[in-house]
């Protein structure tokens, strides 16, 4: 699982903004479209979720799992499987660069994916960048959308 996608997106808001939209897992279906709901399991010290249960509709996939989160400090959050129907693991990361005077933020999401059922190797990054890409216009949507206090 050594190979992984990456796309990077400019979000017109303060990293604090942006890392506040990722965090929000309650309202995770209102704006992903892939994820039904969304469950925290436990949180850390920071209040910050740890363990999250995830539904997700993506058309050809349907799954329902458990993804276990680190945080590293305010600007990056990385998540790895604990469990799935149908993935055999799933490694990912949002890392977040103030860009400007900090009211921009360059967003990186990383993703690596692997699935119970056997699927080419181009297939695979292909459906991952079509889940990074999403994510990353949903994301931008979300945040962008948000009045600022």
């Amino acid at each position: 699982m050594a190979e992984h996608t990456s796309s990077s997106i400019t979000i017109e808001a303060a990293p604090a903004d942006v890392m506040g939209v990722i965090a929000d897992f309650a309202r995770y279906p209102e704006w992903t479209g892939e994820v039904k709901e969304a469950e925290v399991l436990s949180t850390d010290d920071h209040g910050r979720a740890e363990k999250v249960r995830l539904v997700l509709d993506a058309g050809a996939i349907k799954d329902d799992h458990t993804l276990a989160y680190t945080w590293t400090g305010d600007h990056e959050v990385s998540w790895t499987l604990v469990k799935s129907q149908m993935l055999r693991a799933i490694d990912g990361s949002y890392a977040l660069a103030p860009l400007g005077d900090g009211d921009r933020t360059q967003v990186t999401y990383r993703l690596t994916v692997d699935v119970k059922i056997p699927m080419l190797g181009m297939i695979k990054r292909k459906a991952e960048k079509v889940i990074i890409d999403r994510a990353l216009a949903g994301l931008k949507k979300r945040v962008e959308s948000v009045p600022k206090a």
